[in-house]
């Protein structure tokens, strides 16, 4: 490592580029449950704020890991080093003043823990989209609980490997006992504040 100099002062600072799009960066860390309704809120978030002129980009476990995280498989180590990479990369789109929302299980609070460290505690808001397994598994389009229960995916996160609840969200939401119209209208009031220049 000795020899990487890096250039960090002579960049452009964040509060110029924050100017220039007339918005404060800040990353939106959704976790919860597989089919929990974390992406499609990830994706309302994102067209409600495009539309009221901000710019912003969703990091989703699946596209993720079909591009920087290819090569990574679902062990502990590599859940933990996809976690790492789309907090670095996170990390430098607030840099850039770029609403970043994540929409990952990041199961433990270590995970998350890590993923606030490397962000930076001010510009990390962490939303537990909150929905009973029962919901899940309803929901659940790829049909990843049915293989996880019979045993055809290990380590399957609220089947056979563990979720710990968030100790203490920025905020929390109920999909289940409320429309995605009213979930989605709580995030974008709870965002919106967060993220005026």
């Amino acid at each position: 490592m000795s020899d990487i100099f890096p250039v960090f002062h002579k960049l452009l600072g964040r509060s110029e580029r924050e100017t220039l799009l007339k918005q404060k960066g800040i990353v939106i860390w959704m976790t919860g449950l597989s089919a929990s309704g974390k992406t499609t809120l990830a994706i309302g978030l994102e067209k409600t704020l495009h539309q009221m002129g901000h710019l912003c980009y969703v990091l989703d476990g699946d596209n993720v890991r079909t591009g920087i995280n290819n090569n990574l498989k679902f062990s502990e180590e590599d859940r933990k080093e996809n976690i790492r990479r789309v907090a670095e990369v996170s990390k430098l789109f607030v840099q850039c003043g770029v609403i970043t929302i994540n929409s990952f299980v990041s199961p433990t609070n270590e995970l998350r823990d890590m993923a606030k460290s490397i962000i930076g505690a001010d510009d990390f808001k962490l939303v537990y989209v909150n929905t009973p397994i029962e919901v899940c598994e309803q929901r659940d389009s790829k049909g990843l609980y049915a293989k996880a229960r019979r045993g055809e995916i290990k380590d399957f996160t609220g089947i056979n490997a563990p979720f710990d609840t968030p100790i203490s969200p920025d905020l929390e939401i109920k999909t289940d006992q409320h429309t995605f119209e009213e979930n989605l209208k709580v995030l974008v009031d709870f965002v919106v504040p967060k993220i005026k220049a």
